[in-house]
């Protein structure tokens, strides 16, 4: 790092602080302000934040290991959650926005009564804004960890801790307000840096000609000895010692091949069909919720908040995957498994070697501060989100209910510290980013399916999501301790049919909500289908087809931008091609479909 470096690095954390001040006093005036904005965002600021919270520090470096380890195609643990991220927007995302809540945790009080449903607020609050958000903001820490101490001479907790200072400071202070804005700067900032190294890193492997044959001579990483490809008592080093050779074309697939590191077509099988309707992950919940739906409830108007998904989906899995993707593909043909982190080789760190070895000075420290903008955006959301889960969904219902408003918003500055200190803890648990995702996905494993029903059936109740929550977190701990020997998809499959078997018995074998409880929950949020008997005063139309269009025409954007470009940019021009005319079909289609009236505001 070079002075020109430190000054563009310098010149980003004042103006983050500058933005944060600007907006301190109206984020302080009320705690629908610091959490909510308001409920006045447009469209495009909400769709921005999200996306720049789902770009963390982590993920270009879980990415490159993900390829390292499965190839491409791996990257289907989070692809697979599209048609999840795209139901919500155009089933879901006028609901949240109707239900008037400032969490999602709060909507379990709308939509449910009694005690069940004030112990299920209470506990769903710590668990996601605690336990969850923990890990999540743990493995954000571990990756942020890797880049500092791999690439700057300084003490990588000492640097962390200035970057964590920063962004406590700005996001306590300014609440949602100053969050959002600064989350459009950082995605301008972390876009053009990622895609700056990827031109780098190109040129660096002479070429995209050249990008195959360099990949070839590499060296994959090794796998573990209870790894599923391995026959009994083969060791995991007989297949990481060697380069990946004639496998080349698996490691750049999009679909399983057949080299033995390559992801396991049954994993793959799963994630497509079960993953991502079944399973809760962050940012990609079936039904919405946690921070997508926390921009959704700060949006001006139902379609604002529509289109916000919309825009997020569509950024976030179209448009940002293929700068990570060649970046780290040219990072593990230039240094192959030879990278080593804490005395074992780490398939994650070529990303950040790249950014030592191929970019110009200035250039450098341009992706300094992209990454310290990733880093931060996350870590700034999850601190605001975790803290409004304590102060709306614990502090208010549970220890002080008349508190007024310079009170509340003090303890969510509180809160937001707590929370801190217990992801710095978290982050001592993991040691890469893919052991962290894995986890988090394992035990929201078969909870999707209640949070998709609980806005289409009355029958479910508040007992459906406390046991599909407790069940998911035991099954799947215990699966992943006495069975690690099967591959990440039969244990999902696993822990999915568990739950599944576990929630929909306490569903029966409990008491329905009152109808008193149902009448005022389809009163405020009026949720569409024949699913609420006769406990909606007028039964709203589905408008299914409209509806299955714009969730199809939309799948057909996402995967076809995804793998056109990508087909472009690794594969086949005439293949990449005819898959962007798909995408450009399904945007036409996409857009007659939002005309129906069933998207539009209400009068």
């Amino acid at each position: 790092m070079e002075t020109i470096d430190w000054v563009i690095v310098g010149a980003y954390f004042a103006l983050t602080i500058a933005i944060g001040l600007w907006f301190r006093k109206k984020g302080a005036s009320s705690l629908s302000e610091y959490f909510v904005s308001g409920r006045s965002l447009p469209w495009w600021l909400a769709g921005t934040s999200m996306v720049a919270t789902t770009f963390a520090a982590d993920t270009p470096l879980a990415v490159t290991g993900i390829v390292a380890r499965e190839g491409v195609s791996g990257n289907w643990v989070w692809w697979c959650l599209a048609p999840s991220g795209l139901m919500t927007v155009f089933f879901f995302a006028a609901l949240w926005r109707r239900s008037g809540v400032m969490t999602d945790v709060e909507l379990v009080s709308v939509r449910y009564g009694g005690r069940p449903a004030r112990f299920l607020r209470g506990f769903r609050a710590i668990y996601l804004g605690v336990l969850m958000n923990g890990f999540i903001l743990g493995w954000v820490n571990i990756a942020m960890i890797k880049i500092l101490g791999w690439s700057l001479d300084l003490n990588a907790w000492v640097a962390l801790a200035i970057c964590l200072s920063v962004t406590l400071l700005y996001s306590a202070l300014s609440g949602l307000w100053g969050i959002v804005v600064v989350d459009v700067l950082q995605f301008v900032i972390g876009m053009g840096g990622t895609i700056a190294l990827a031109f780098f890193a190109v040129d660096a492997v002479g070429g995209l000609g050249n990008l195959r044959s360099r990949l070839a001579e590499a060296h994959h990483p090794a796998l573990p000895p209870d790894h599923p490809a391995l026959g009994p008592g083969e060791a995991g080093l007989a297949h990481g010692d060697a380069p990946y050779g004639d496998n080349v074309e698996d490691l750049l697939s999009f679909f399983p091949g057949d080299a033995p590191w390559s992801l396991i077509p049954m994993t793959f099988a799963v994630f497509l069909a079960v993953n991502w309707w079944a399973s809760w992950y962050p940012g990609a919940e079936p039904g919405g919720g946690g921070y997508i739906a926390q921009r959704m409830f700060a949006c001006k108007s139902e379609r604002h908040a529509m289109l916000a998904g919309l825009w997020y989906n569509c950024a976030h899995y179209a448009l940002r995957p293929w700068p990570w993707i060649i970046a780290g593909l040219c990072g593990i043909a230039l240094y192959g498994n030879t990278l080593i982190w804490n005395g074992k080789p780490d398939p994650e760190l070529p990303y950040v070697q790249l950014i030592l070895d191929h970019l110009p000075t200035g250039w450098r420290g341009l992706l300094m501060a992209a990454f310290a903008a990733a880093y931060m955006s996350t870590i700034s959301t999850q601190l605001n989100w975790g803290a409004s889960y304590l102060v709306n969904d614990v502090y208010r219902p549970f220890v002080r209910r008349n508190a007024n408003a310079r009170n509340e918003v003090m303890v969510a500055r509180m809160t937001t510290v707590v929370v801190l200190a217990l992801s710095v803890l978290i982050t001592l648990m993991f040691d890469t980013v893919k052991d962290a995702w894995e986890f988090v996905i394992a035990v929201g494993s078969g909870t999707g399916l209640v949070l998709i029903l609980r806005w289409l059936w009355w029958r479910i109740n508040a007992w459906s999501e406390i046991v599909s929550m407790i069940s998911a977190f035991v099954i799947s701990t215990l699966i992943f301790t006495l069975a690690s020997e099967l591959g990440f998809g039969p244990k999902l499959l696993l822990t999915v049919g568990g739950t599944t078997v576990a929630w929909i018995a306490a569903t029966f074998l409990t008491r329905p909500e009152s109808p008193e409880t149902l009448r005022g929950f389809c009163e405020r949020v009026n949720p569409p289908g024949p699913g609420w008997g006769g406990f909606a005063a007028q039964e709203t139309p589905l408008n299914l087809r409209p509806r299955l269009c714009a969730w199809g025409c939309g799948l057909a954007v996402v995967y076809g931008v995804l793998f056109g470009v990508g087909n472009l940019l690794i594969g086949t021009n005439s293949t990449g091609w005819a898959l962007l005319v798909v995408a450009l079909l399904g945007a036409m289609g996409l857009a007659a479909a939002l005309r129906h009236p069933c998207f539009a505001d209400p009068d």
